[in-house]
């Protein structure tokens, strides 16, 4: 005992008042330690029951009558949050203190990070696109801390949270704005093509205008996994955000057979991947610039294109100088055995002769198509795409789109022998307008989009500097196209000899797509709150 005395004490046999103060020191320290922990605790209370009601609220942001009531309805009442760590003597649930709400993520979030932005609120449903919520401060009063001369601390929590939207069940394609000039900083110029104009998508680099690539998707990087997003009924991977998309580098040509599916063209019987396992069926309608060996009710061998006029010549008065902006003669003496749906004038013909550029303006040669595939003069089709006001009697022609004759033969598929329901023989060969491929076709529904109607993204390339894999990308438009024809290589020699390349893609516009609603033939969601902070 003597030796710890000894360390204790002074020389004159006093105690230290060493001790004291360590005791002191040590106590403070503790008394801290569990006073923050708790009080940290409580914050993350607070700001999961903040988050949680942000989300709540968020789901009600459709901008419809009734909004900004139902969102703090939400808020208030359907999440319940209690807390465990306060001890302040009130309930133990969290009150909200304030719902407020934006019209921009940038207006939600001007703030000093403790409360809700008094500045820019909106009091209209219209207008009310994201939602700030904070909560009732509550206090804990500390147990240990007074020792150094702290009582108390108090926790409020604030969220902000909007309602995302996704396109669902559509290839990830990309298409760069083919009106963007060169010196655009705008990454939200519109685009905005003529009704129906057929648009030749092409491959390259992705900062042109006019030309396509890919969006990730989450399926993985190899060839099978791209080809099962562009051919599978319904493609893997996660729903493409309506903007802040992420986008993928590559085009491997050979992943565009799988596109062709919907055609019901399958390279050596079947070009759907195995994996990462899906169906790849063809529409119902597949009229197409294709005939192939077999009979009138399968085909047995390789399809083969069947050029529509390709040595047409409109001579104007110098004759050396072919275009091929004209329609095809109205006897028909130059017309092919089959037609697809053919391109714009200003596209058809072959690449050398082309006067316009990625899009054309909707004109295309409907006369001869009906005229080929039906027997029917011009005024014999346009009667089908006439209607009559039931008050005025007034009858009105609307000249069509492709899609939207390729709806109509959808809905009238026989007529006394011709349409798509019927084979139509080319030498040896037939055109089949019908899956003849043996894999059965399917129509648009609820949960199936139309297979030759694909949602793609427009991009503003330049503006976004978009390279190789860039993330958050904004989207300046969505819009659904027509897929007019299967990607083939037609014609041989020289690219200015083809009528098409391999990595040619050539549709048509039919409308930009109401990311807020699931119109459009095509299943949007818009069902996903998220948080900005």
């Amino acid at each position: 005992m003597a030796r710890y005395e000894k360390f204790w004490r002074n020389e004159d046999g006093a105690v230290a008042p060493t001790i004291g103060l360590t005791a002191f020191l040590l106590v403070a320290a503790g008394g801290v330690a569990f006073d923050y922990a708790r009080l940290a605790t409580l914050d993350t209370e607070m700001q999961s029951a903040a988050d949680q009601a942000a989300l709540a609220a968020a789901t009600q942001l459709d901008q419809n009558s009734g909004t900004i009531t139902r969102a703090t309805a939400a808020a208030n009442r359907l999440i319940e949050n209690r807390t465990l760590l306060s001890n302040d003597s009130g309930a133990r649930a969290i009150g909200i203190a304030s719902v407020s709400f934006y019209a921009t993520a940038a207006h939600a979030q001007v703030a000093n990070g403790n409360a809700c932005p008094s500045a820019n609120k909106v009091t209209t449903d219209a207008d009310a696109h994201f939602v700030c919520v904070q909560t009732v401060g509550r206090t804990a009063n500390f147990a240990l801390t007074p020792v150094v001369g702290a009582f108390r601390g108090t926790a409020t929590g604030v969220a902000v949270a909007g309602l995302g939207s996704a396109i669902c069940k559509t290839p990830p394609i990309m298409l760069c704005n083919p009106d963007e000039p060169p010196t655009n900083t705008s990454e939200t110029l519109s685009y905005n093509p003529a009704r129906g104009a057929g648009l030749r998508l092409v491959t390259g680099d992705a900062t042109v205008p006019g030309n396509f690539g890919w969006l990730e998707s989450g399926i993985g990087t190899g060839a099978n996994a791209l080809k099962g997003s562009l051919g599978y009924n319904s493609p893997p991977g996660y729903c493409q955000p309506t903007s802040g998309v992420t986008t993928k580098p590559g085009m491997t040509t050979s992943v565009l057979t799988a596109i062709n599916t919907r055609f019901d063209v399958m390279e050596n019987g079947n070009n759907c991947p195995s994996q990462p396992g899906g169906v790849c069926s063809p529409a119902m309608n597949t009229r197409k610039d294709l005939a192939c060996p077999g009979s009138d009710l399968a085909c047995t061998g390789a399809w083969q294109h069947v050029p529509y006029n390709p040595n047409f010549v409109d001579h104007d008065s110098d004759a050396s100088t072919p275009t091929v902006q004209g329609a095809l003669p109205s006897d028909g003496s130059m017309d092919p055995a089959i037609m697809g749906y053919p391109h714009d004038y200003c596209h058809s013909g072959k690449i050398g002769q082309f006067t316009c550029g990625i899009a054309g303006n909707g004109q295309w040669d409907a006369d001869a198509y009906f005229r080929v595939n039906y027997g029917w003069d011009s005024a014999t089709w346009k009667t089908y795409f006439t209607t009559t006001d039931p008050d005025t009697g007034v009858s009105t022609f609307t000249f069509p789109r492709r899609y939207d004759v390729y709806r109509w033969e959808l809905s009238n598929p026989n007529f006394s022998g011709v349409g798509i329901d019927n084979a139509q023989a080319v030498g040896s060969n037939y055109a089949h307008s019908r899956p003849a491929s043996g894999v059965g076709g399917v129509d648009f529904s609820a949960s199936q989009p139309d297979r030759r109607l694909i949602a793609i993204a427009v991009l503003n390339c330049q503006a976004l500097v978009v390279k190789g894999k860039t993330t958050n990308v904004e989207v300046a438009d969505w819009i659904n196209v027509f897929m007019v024809e299967p990607t083939l290589k037609r014609g041989t020699g020289n690219e200015s000899d083809l009528w098409t390349r391999d990595k040619d893609l050539y549709v048509e516009f039919v409308e930009k797509i109401d990311v807020s609603n699931g119109e459009n033939n095509l299943p949007v969601r818009r069902d996903t709150p998220y948080l900005l902070k």
